[in-house]
């Protein structure tokens, strides 16, 4: 199996989280109805967390808030551990 596949699909996720970060950041900017912190946590945990995690410092989003640090590391460590589960499945590694 290629990585090349599965680096692409990671990439796709994290640009979404990205995303969606980011319009939560205009929404809160214009004090329009924001995307609620549980749907920013449930995204993430789909093998997004890195990007949810960059995405805070990028755009200074939700970083004072200490449960988006601890969360945010938490949904990485377990991003990283699926896909070391996954892979071991599969005998890739």
């Amino acid at each position: 199996m290629n990585y090349f596949y599965l680096l692409l699909i990671l990439l796709a996720l994290n640009i979404t989280q990205v995303i969606i970060m980011y319009l939560d950041k205009k929404r809160a900017i214009k004090g329009e109805e924001r995307i609620p912190e549980v749907i920013l946590f449930f995204t993430a945990l789909f093998f997004a967390g890195i990007g949810f995690y960059v995405s805070m410092f990028i755009l200074r989003h939700k970083i004072r808030k200490w449960y988006f640090h601890v969360g945010a590391l938490m949904i990485i460590l377990q991003n990283c551990c699926t896909i070391y589960v996954f892979l071991k499945l599969l005998k890739i590694i």
